[in-house]
């Protein structure tokens, strides 16, 4: 029989990552984007093949990809666990957390405020909290399992 050790009050959903993070993003993805644009009419890359073609056309797709990931990731805490959408889907149910941990970025929390650490079984998951009712639930979340027997 295993229990629930951790149950949220309410169920609390927003964006996994806060506005100033998503400023950054939009600022490191157009200077790599114009980065790769310069790039590409500096060098006649139809020289080089059609791998080298493909593998700038990935690159560009990966990075968009990124970016939209980035802005749309949302997060939800509830009754059954932690769920996190964005490029990569991350879903932790509570009776599978071991430990759980906010880990920060010294002097940089403005930027990139604490993530949470989930420790299940043999691996670990982080999830990314953007608003302070999520960031304050991941403080619940870390001090509820920081005492687990």
């Amino acid at each position: 029989m295993e229990m629930n050790f951790y149950q949220p009050q309410q169920t609390l959903s927003g964006p996994a990552y806060s506005p100033w993070f998503k400023l950054l993003a939009t600022v490191v993805t157009v200077a790599l984007a114009g980065y790769g644009v310069s790039f590409a009419l500096r060098y006649a890359l139809l020289d080089y093949g059609w791998s080298v073609v493909l593998l700038f056309f990935a690159a560009m797709i990966l990075l968009c990809l990124s970016y939209y990931g980035f802005l749309h990731a949302e997060l939800v805490i509830d009754m059954h666990g932690i769920r996190q959408s964005g490029l990569w889907n991350r879903q932790v149910i509570w009776t599978e957390i071991r430990s759980a941990k906010l880990i920060g970025i010294p002097l940089a929390g403005w930027l990139s405020p604490p993530r949470l650490v989930v420790r299940t079984g043999n691996s670990f998951v982080t999830f990314n909290g953007g608003t302070p009712d999520l960031l304050a639930e991941f403080a619940r979340i870390s001090i509820a399992y920081q005492l687990k027997p």
